[in-house]
């Protein structure tokens, strides 16, 4: 099928459609149904917000993380008379992802678990949209010889990833030449001034208030940790081949710079937004162009002003140890990253429960880090291996810190 200019629709594959992502994902998609189809959509366990959206979008494809949530999905599908075939477990969820008649992956899909998905989008060349951040974290150089050996196109959509993005040149192959250091921008959280002596008595719901951005459980109570400072840190280092001293975190509460690109000459790139996710989600559809995003405009005329602290000042580096753990795991073995990020996972959960303290989620990953020494990651069965490994000491260290 073509669009209005004659050229082929673009078919996309949403992966974690239910979450935030892949709901603004979907609601740029909407605004563009010339230039794209909704080709499959996959989910975890809300099932009736998939088959929402099944119903809007009339996929080809749906796919459930579990059989009994897929039967389910199925079942109400075939009540309504939709035509969109039911799947279900993560074999199906990377079939998507590879499929041959998909062009555009957007792997929306939280922590490790999307990694198996993210591969298969690479090593069949996809045009990989890539908002899961653990892929990378996880993969490290794995993921990116993958990328490179499938032919795929990786285009980061983590806001401060695709603002350096924005601020780099199209040739990939100058960054070297010109980068100085890459400036990823950090809100601060909700614990930005919170005095540190009284984090034991945060609450999750209180870790999950953001003060800028509408987000996923998970991903808010790294940001009221900086923990998702510290993973965009490992992920910039990869994406953009810098080495880590060439990144610096600045914290900038108004969320309206969502990061830079210093060059050799002290000139300094700058992306800037409101904080929405759909901007870059709009960019990574269509790069190298650009499209309506849906996202409001920025009013300069109503700006006050706009601020930058250091992540160490102002007892900061008490209220977010966890964000210099980047530097750490990323000097480690390699594979360090990988235990890093499994044992936040375990951490998240963990506090998310009302198994440990906020404070506490810290002393899970440096007791984690400290108990499994990786090898080097060869192959996904080795990362899934040390994945697994890292969650069983996580658990261990959270067990005894529930005790």
């Amino acid at each position: 099928m073509l669009d209005s200019t004659g050229l082929k629709k673009q078919r996309v594959a949403v992966l974690g459609s239910t979450g935030s992502i892949g709901v603004s994902t979907l609601e740029v998609l909407s605004l563009h149904p010339d230039r794209f189809e909704v080709f499959a959509l996959t989910a975890s366990t809300q099932v009736d917000k998939l088959l929402q959206q099944c119903v809007q979008f009339r996929p080809s494809f749906a796919v459930m993380a579990s059989q009994t949530h897929g039967d389910e999905l199925a079942r109400q599908c075939r009540d309504l008379g939709l035509l969109t075939q039911v799947l279900s477990g993560p074999d199906a969820i990377t079939d998507m992802a590879r499929h041959e008649q998909v062009d555009v992956v957007m792997a929306a899909i939280v922590g490790a678990a999307g990694l198996a998905s993210c591969l298969g989008a690479a090593r069949a060349g996809k045009r990989l949209l890539l908002a899961n951040k653990e892929a990378l974290v996880v993969g490290g150089d794995y993921f990116l010889q993958t990328v490179m050996a499938g032919g795929a196109k990786l285009l980061p959509i983590d806001s401060e990833h695709s603002a350096v993005f924005q601020s780099l040149p199209e040739d990939a192959t100058t960054w070297a030449a010109q980068i100085d250091k890459i400036i990823l921008t950090a809100s601060g959280g909700p614990f930005r001034r919170r005095d540190p002596a009284s984090f034991a008595e945060i609450t999750p719901e209180q870790a999950c208030a953001h003060p800028n951005w509408v987000m996923g459980r998970k991903i808010s109570v790294d940001s009221a940790t900086m923990m998702n400072k510290a993973l965009e840190v490992i992920e910039a280092r990869y994406l953009f081949g810098v080495t880590p001293r060439q990144i610096e975190v600045v914290i900038h509460p108004q969320s309206v710079i969502h990061s830079m690109v210093q060059y050799r000459d002290h000139s300094v790139m700058a992306q800037l937004g409101t904080p929405d996710m759909k901007v870059p989600i709009a960019y990574g559809l269509s790069w190298p162009q650009r499209m309506t995003s849906g996202a409001s405009a920025l009013d300069f005329r109503a700006m006050t002003d706009l601020t930058f602290e250091s992540p160490d000042a102002n007892g900061h580096g008490q209220r977010f140890p966890g964000l210099a753990l980047a530097w750490a795991v990323l000097a480690a073995p390699q594979g360090s990253t990988a235990v890093l990020n499994a044992a936040n996972e375990i951490a998240v959960a963990a506090f998310l429960a009302g198994q440990i303290r906020f404070d506490q989620m810290h002393a899970v990953n440096l007791e984690t880090l400290a108990k499994v020494q990786p090898a080097p990651p060869g192959s996904l069965e080795d990362l899934l291996a040390l994945d697994a490994q890292s969650r069983d000491a996580a658990a261990r260290v959270v067990a005894r810190l529930a005790a």
